[in-house]
């Protein structure tokens, strides 16, 4: 069997591959092998912490008796009074003194285009659009509820980190004696921060309450990408029966998220960044969802247990907010299984040495296009014993294509003894006639592991290569890499023996690099140039090799 004929085969599961992902994108919640069980909404465990479901208003409740009714239809919550400014070395938010929520994040080291000095905004309101990240209490004696919201006030209006750590606190006072202290806490390099909300208590008696922080986004449009690019942007959560599931705003709409469980956590996600809401991980919290179809949001939140505080005491109910890029390392030391928002799909497995070698790599390059190419020669190094049996066999298989024509010249159309007969001179001549598609067969899946890298790997987006190649994670601008690689593919048919006498099937063979071309049109440039120099590095295996059966009389050159 000729090698060239599973090139065929192989664009083939690509081209099929992509086209699973795309039916994937339409329901996330079918991610291959993730845990995708949820516990049944209908009966979910009374374990302290609230129960019902969030209202049109925005606002979760911790009991059926604590929060007065809402509106239907009516969203509350947004800002509409005055924020104070916090900037840090690599972020620059917004939080509004209503409600304390963040209403604005500005990505500092992210580019919203290549090029471009206008920063990534993660976080953002404006006009018919909005994605905050809202927090607060609840419960009998809370300061949120469908009504309103407390109105908190700061020491100044722009806080500055300075030193490693910067500590921001808003404050609000009620009438009968209970502070409620909000304190953001930020850290030099860090995207993660944690909230500590202290309560008070001088009112004389024992209140009740419940921390509970949300995602609020809009979920008008929200883009898949393209076939070859595709994206996800939507909700996902983690508990203890779900390892990771994505839950889109389509889920959202058609069912509320409502589970109980140990640590936890919930998020929005998009293309190479993350939200999400990281609860106290050492208590009983609920995860929820809730459609807003009045103003066109969809939310997803925590609510923490209901706490007693006694009169003269104080409680400090902690959380962490993370918004910024997938970074999978600081994301697994925040919670359990959150490192999965960065979505290699169903080969993870591979994806993730893939991505830590190129990160190794770019460590003694600091250059991505470089630790490709560095990637790519390890990779091909790996597989050389492969590719030489490859060879090898193919050589082997042009030597006794003359006898394979007599054998079927001689048996006609009896398959039964053409297929003994041939047999026998594969065991005869030491052939097998499968080993010219092993190394092509192994190459698939660290082709398609390498493109999850490229398309979610926060690092590689607008990772500059060199001339024109500005952003390793976009295609080739002037479409320059992949005219090369066809140009190398057809090279490497041309050297390549074969044994094949159809006509047809030698035209489809020699249209192969035509239609490989237009495919990689579209992929991203990092992974163009991984198959660009996988060609390379395969045409000079592939003289050394040849150069080594002629020694032996194989007869490997191409005619």
């Amino acid at each position: 069997m000729d090698s060239r004929r599973t090139i065929l085969v192989i664009l083939l599961l690509v081209l099929s591959f992509f086209m699973y992902q795309q039916w994937l994108l339409k329901d996330p919640a079918n991610t291959p092998g993730i845990n995708s069980a949820s516990a049944p909404q209908s009966e979910m465990p009374s374990n302290g912490a609230a129960s019902q479901q969030p209202e049109q208003s925005g606002i979760p409740q911790a009991s059926s008796s604590a929060v007065p009714a809402a509106q239907p239809g009516a969203s509350q919550g947004v800002n509409t009074g005055d924020t104070v400014r916090v900037t840090t070395d690599v972020l620059d938010l917004r939080i509004s003194l209503r409600g304390g929520d963040i209403v604005r994040a500005e990505l500092l080291e992210h580019a919203e285009k290549l090029g471009e000095e206008a920063r990534y905004t993660i976080l953002f309101q404006r006009p018919g659009e909005l994605h905050i990240a809202q927090s607060g209490l609840i419960g009998p004696d809370g300061t949120d509820t469908a009504a309103g919201r407390p109105i908190f006030s700061a020491q100044q209006t722009h806080f500055e980190l300075q030193g490693d750590e910067l500590r921001v606190p808003l404050t609000y006072e009620r009438d009968n004696g209970v502070t409620v202290t909000k304190e953001f806490v930020f850290r030099r390099g860090d995207y993660a921060v944690n909230l500590n909300q202290r309560v008070e208590n001088n009112s004389g008696d024992t209140i009740e309450m419940a921390a509970y922080g949300q995602l609020k986004q809009t979920t008008l449009n929200g883009g898949k990408g393209s076939m070859f690019m595709p994206t996800y942007r939507g909700g996902a959560y983690s508990s203890q029966e779900t390892r990771y599931k994505k839950y889109s705003f389509g889920d959202i709409e058609k069912r509320a998220l409502n589970e109980n469980t140990e640590a936890g956590w919930v998020a929005m996600l998009e293309h190479y960044f993350v939200t999400a809401w990281v609860p106290a991980q050492n208590t009983t919290n609920r995860l929820y969802s809730t459609n807003l179809s009045a103003s066109g949001e969809a939310l997803m939140g925590f609510v923490g247990p209901t706490v007693a505080i006694a009169n003269g005491t104080s409680q400090t109910f902690e959380s962490v907010i993370y918004t910024g890029p997938k970074n999978q390392d600081r994301l697994a030391e925040l919670a359990s299984n959150l490192d999965l928002t960065v979505d290699y799909g169903f080969l993870w497995w591979l994806a993730q040495p893939i991505h830590w070698l190129l990160s190794f790599l770019f460590g003694f390059v600091k250059n991505y296009g470089l630790a490709i190419i560095l990637v790519t020669i390890i990779v091909k190094g790996l597989l050389y014993p492969l590719t030489k049996a490859q060879y090898t066999s193919m050589a082997k298989m042009r030597k006794i294509a003359p006898r394979m024509k007599e054998l079927k010249d001689r048996y006609g159309d009896d398959r039964q003894k053409m297929s003994a007969a041939m047999m026998k001179m594969y065991k005869e001549e030491k052939v097998n006639p499968l080993g010219g598609c092993l190394p092509m067969i192994l190459q698939l899946p660290i082709f398609l592991a390498l493109y999850w890298v490229l398309l979610e790997s926060p690092e590689i987006r607008h990772a500059d290569f060199m001339l024109w190649i500005n952003d390793l994670s976009s295609r080739d601008p002037y479409f320059i890499l992949p005219l090369l690689m066809g140009a190398s593919m057809f090279l490497m048919q041309k050297l390549q023996p074969t044994p094949i006498t159809d006509p047809m099937q030698q035209k489809i063979m020699q249209w192969m690099p035509v239609m490989f071309t237009v495919f990689f049109l579209f992929f991203p440039a990092g992974l163009v140039l991984y198959w660009l120099v996988s060609n390379l590095i395969s045409i000079s295996q592939m003289l050394w090799i040849y150069r080594q059966l002629d020694r032996k009389g194989l007869g490997a050159k191409a005619s």
